[in-house]
């Protein structure tokens, strides 16, 4: 049995009161008065200050938003290759006639049972009422660290990252510290680097594995040894795992946070590894009711429930996961030679460290040129679209993605662009 982490017997700090009604400014900060009851049953007449939500523009999504339906090939995705509605009712007997049953209603704010159930098979300590259904998990990451950080906290955060994962913590007014790894150490962990960032009021610790960017799992020992440290100074772990279960060789699959912490958060999604991003679909898992209860809260005030259709084929799919893994990590390993060896190839303009998990991997390139201009230039003489790692505050490296059925032809395309230019 996997190893169980020290857990802390009591929130950090209590739950403090969000609200958007304004009645009053005081030194140029909106206050409500209070006759306002906690969630524990006790009043104050205090005055809350509101925390005013400030977002720095989405670097990632801006970027495809630009190419990513005008490119023919697209070398930067993050997903597997998808399939038809069809493909998913054909996993199971029976299955497109229920669909066709399916009532378009409003579904629970912590998604339906059967779903919730499935879910939870794919964990080993989770039970269903430990999973709160998503509309994606962009979605969890803006409840999670809305309904659990403030003003007077500290948050770190594991970087390069998916963008949101370091904004939308900065969007809470908190004090973010940013846990930095770097290319030229192999993109390696550093405890040590982590631990001296720790605060008295260290409140959550996101992190990332399998990695977006690099495609890397994070070491095991590694990872055991975050959830100690975090389980030793009260801090709740929100882990992203939208990638897992597609680690190249299964032998090496990390177990879910959620299922060694109590105090974890692990985040999952139907786009990655499941290659369903259309379904629009995502979840937490965790053993720690209070946090899950929190989310659902603020749950509310985003999106309250999921999508009726989204939410049944979810679970078609998730019945047949071993399916889905079977096709996609064919698909990934058969392209990740392909890309490896082109590279390799062309070791005058890249490097990279091989990923081990997912559909992506983090390239550096050599030439002294602006990689956003050159990514621009490529897309528009080629129709090959990359993502550069200015988006990652990597302004020398660009990302590849290899989980499309064509990429094979999209590499063909690329070759022909360097050849005509370098």
């Amino acid at each position: 049995m996997a190893p169980t982490f020290a857990e802390f017997a009591t929130p950090k700090h209590e739950p403090r009161l969000r609200t958007s009604c304004v009645t009053q400014w005081r030194g140029g900060q909106q206050f409500l008065p209070a006759q306002l009851q906690s969630r524990t049953g006790r009043h104050t007449s205090r005055f809350v200050r509101l925390q005013i939500m400030r977002i720095k523009p989405f670097r990632i999504e801006n970027y495809f938003a630009k190419y990513e339906f005008s490119a023919q090939y697209l070398l930067a995705s993050s997903d597997v290759e998808s399939q038809t509605i069809r493909d998913v009712l054909d996993l199971e007997p029976g299955a497109h006639e229920e669909f066709l049953k399916q009532w378009c209603g409003y579904t629970e704010v912590s998604g339906a049972p059967q779903l919730r159930e499935v879910i939870a098979g794919i964990y080993t300590r989770i039970k269903s009422d430990d999973v709160v259904v998503l509309s994606c998990a962009e979605e969890g990451i803006l409840v999670l660290y809305h309904a659990l950080v403030n003003s007077e906290d500290h948050v770190i955060v594991e970087t390069p990252c998916y963008e949101s994962g370091l904004e939308l913590a900065r969007s809470t007014g908190a004090q973010v510290s940013e846990w930095r790894r770097r290319p030229q150490d192999g993109w390696a962990h550093d405890l040590h680097a982590l631990e001296k960032l720790i605060q008295p009021n260290t409140k959550v610790l996101y992190i990332n594995t399998p990695h977006n960017p690099t495609g890397l799992l994070m070491p095991k020992h590694i990872f055991e040894s975050v959830l100690q440290l975090a389980g030793k100074h009260g801090i709740t772990v929100f882990c992203d795992e939208v990638y897992r279960e597609l680690e190249h060789d299964p032998a090496t699959r990390l177990p879910a946070a959620c299922d060694l912490y109590a105090h974890a958060v692990s985040l999952g999604s139907m786009s990655k590894t499941y290659g369903l991003a259309g379904l629009r679909l995502g979840w937490f898992a965790s053993r720690d009711p209070r946090i899950l209860q929190r989310c659902l809260e603020f749950k509310l005030y985003t999106t309250i429930s999921n999508s009726a259709p989204s939410e049944f084929l979810s679970a078609v799919a998730l019945r047949h996961r071993d399916v889905l893994l079977n096709r996609n990590l064919k698909i990934v390993q058969k392209n990740l030679t392909l890309l490896d060896s082109f590279l390799t190839k062309r070791a005058d303009l890249f490097d990279w460290v091989r990923p081990n998990a997912s559909t992506i991997g983090f390239a550096r390139f050599k030439p002294p040129r602006d990689v956003p201009e050159f990514c621009d230039d490529v897309v528009r003489r080629s129709g090959v679209m990359l993502l550069p790692g200015s988006v990652y505050d990597e302004p020398g490296h660009i990302r590849f993605g290899y989980g499309r059925k064509n990429m094979p032809e999209a590499l063909d395309h690329f070759d022909a662009y360097l050849r005509a230019n370098f």
